[in-house]
């Protein structure tokens, strides 16, 4: 199929046709191959004098961007050059991390991804993506019509309200998908041509930017109430009328929008918010596999959770809903969960409670008994002290919340307490694993939300386990889009965290880590997305893909970045025509 100018590239695997010439096929980052094209593809395609006259390979150029990039003082800087080299060559971008995934993945998203999103405006070369801001609202249809979306199929979306545990960063927020959709490539293979990012600007509270001279989104207090629904609403019309199958990923919303609008459109395309179900996949996947570490069955767990926000309440969402699949009813599975927010733990018939926590919140006689430091507020020590919790998990964005005293209070009611500070970035993690493993003598199972160095245990360097939703959204992403799901549904996620949880290494070997090596992640991604997919299938949910196809149909979708042979489309133009 010929590459008319403007379009974007084909997802193909043989020979590419196009018709883009010169200084305009150097400027498409998608069809961009730099120094590696061919002598015949410079003839061809007027490239002469235009490129030095070497003529390399992929794997030279890969080569010769690692050693620039580790030749940065700082992790901002190497974030910014990859996102140039991003913005000028994609499938260089895409070779670089996907052969190293484990150097890159903090850099390209968390923890770097949030100095990123706070420096957006300073660091801004090329436009990415989708900048759809209230005020235009009226072009919605015209901006989404642009040919060089016509082959989208997986959207992830964010409003820039709740970036990581930074907050409110306006269009700054757009570093979010961006980085996500990276790793939709990197890890679950989606061409680069089929993803898009958007960022929805609907002004923002933070003042810093609002005051920066250099700030590029829209000026203004965040809108808020029915004009912003209004405007969501008319994104998602959009959205699905100009690709009625696409797969639409919600990022980073605050906790007062980001359930309401998931319980708003999930059952009106394919849809799901990662914060909320890709993390509660991720931790329900971890704790399956620390489980083969404590042996405590899931059946009697006990769970505190610091951060009953969208994220704490989706972890023990469907954790329960697994607990209730193993057999407890779901009363008494409710009560294995002890949600501690900024007032405390949350007990009926408090004020201020969120629909969505309801379902999870204690029962003020099961607690009457309790001894309490301060019977005005029940704090998560009160909860360790009086529930013994097997499980700490931490989404609350508060950095040493796992103060010592907590951490040293869990481990003397278990032998192997297991704690995950899963709060992004590094910055907001609610305890090192440094300190956990020193506050419990060695005998923690940690996860963390963002990369840490190793720890020495007994003597020997241990990798940190990265309970990181890269090990989920993009398998998930990925199966939905490879037998186009119709809907994303809490029993695909339960599917994804089982799927995860075969993977663990511990269940060889209680000694080994939680979760496979994030070198493995395309791998992880392959397995999540067949169950996911398989789930998908058994619900109804899969469009025309038997149950038999649907492992070839992934395969079909996982690229993987190489250069293509081109040849010139018939009608090409010469550069500057």
């Amino acid at each position: 199929m010929p590459h008319a100018p403007g379009q974007p590239a084909p997802v193909e695997t043989g020979d590419l046709a196009t018709a883009l010439t010169g200084w305009e096929l150097l400027a498409d980052p998608l069809l961009n191959k730099g120094t590696a094209f061919t002598e015949a593809e410079r003839n061809a395609f007027d490239l002469h004098g235009l490129l030095p006259p070497h003529i390399g390979t992929l794997e030279e150029q890969v080569s010769r961007r690692l050693m620039v990039l580790r030749r940065f003082a700082s992790d901002l800087e190497r974030y910014a050059f990859l996102s140039e080299l991003h913005d000028n060559n994609e499938t260089l971008f895409f070779a670089l991390l996907e052969q190293n995934i484990e150097e890159l993945l903090p850099l390209v998203y968390t923890p770097t991804v949030g100095a990123g999103c706070q420096q957006f405006s300073q660091l801004f070369r090329k436009p990415r993506g989708l900048f759809l801001s209230l005020p235009h609202r009226q072009r919605l249809r015209q901006i989404l019509a642009n040919p060089r979306f016509d082959r989208i199929e997986a959207i992830v979306l964010t409003d820039g309200e709740r970036i990581l545990g930074l907050g409110d960063q306006g269009a700054g927020g757009m570093g979010i998908p961006i980085g996500k959709l990276a790793l939709y490539t990197a890890c679950g293979g989606l061409h680069p041509a089929t993803t898009l990012p958007i960022m929805l600007d609907v002004g923002t509270d933070n003042q810093e930017p609002l005051t920066d001279p250099l700030y590029l989104g829209w000026r203004h207090e965040r809108v808020r109430g029915q004009e912003y629904d209004d405007f969501v609403e008319a994104v998602v019309c959009a959205i699905t009328h100009r690709w009625p199958h696409v797969l639409l990923q919600w990022e980073d919303f605050a906790k007062n929008n980001a359930s309401r609008l998931l319980e708003r459109y999930r059952d009106r395309l394919c849809t799901f918010n990662d914060d909320i179900q890709g993390t509660a996949a991720v931790a329900a996947g971890t704790l399956l596999s620390a489980i083969n570490v404590t042996g405590v069955p899931l059946t009697e767990q006990r769970i505190a959770v610091l951060g009953a926000g969208s994220a704490g309440c989706g972890i023990a969402s469907l954790l329960l809903k697994m607990m209730v699949e193993a057999g407890l009813a779901d009363g008494v599975a409710a009560a294995r969960f002890y949600m501690v927010d900024r007032d405390g733990l949350l007990v009926d018939g408090m004020s201020g409670i969120e629909p969505f926590q309801l379902p999870i919140v204690q029962q003020r006689a099961a607690i009457e008994s309790w001894t309490l430091d301060h019977p005005d507020k029940i704090s998560l020590l009160d909860v360790v002290k009086n529930a013994k919790p097997t499980a700490l998990i931490g989404v609350s964005g508060q950095p040493a919340a796992f103060s010592e005293t907590v951490v040293r209070a869990t481990a003397r009611n278990n032998h192997r307490p297991v704690i995950f500070p899963l709060s992004n970035p590094t910055s907001r993690a609610e305890a090192t694993p440094e300190d956990l493993l020193h506050w419990t003598e060695g005998r923690a199972v940690i996860g963390t939300g963002s990369p840490f160095p190793p720890i020495t245990r007994n003597g020997v360097k241990f990798k940190v386990d990265q309970t990181n939703n890269s090990y989920i959204f993009p398998g998930v992403g990925l199966g939905a889009v490879a037998v186009k799901a119709q809907r994303v549904t809490d029993t695909m996620f339960m599917a994804a965290a089982k799927a995860l949880a075969a993977a663990s290494p511990a269940r060889d070997n209680p000694a080994n880590n939680l979760l496979p090596p994030v070198t493995a992640l395309r791998d992880v991604a392959f397995a999540v997305a067949l169950a996911t997919a398989i789930q998908a299938r058994k619900e109804g949910l899969a469009r025309g893909v038997e149950t038999d196809a649907i492992e070839a149909a992934i395969r079909a979708k996982m690229w993987s970045p190489r250069y293509l042979p081109y040849r010139r489309a018939a009608g090409g133009r010469t550069s500057g025509q």
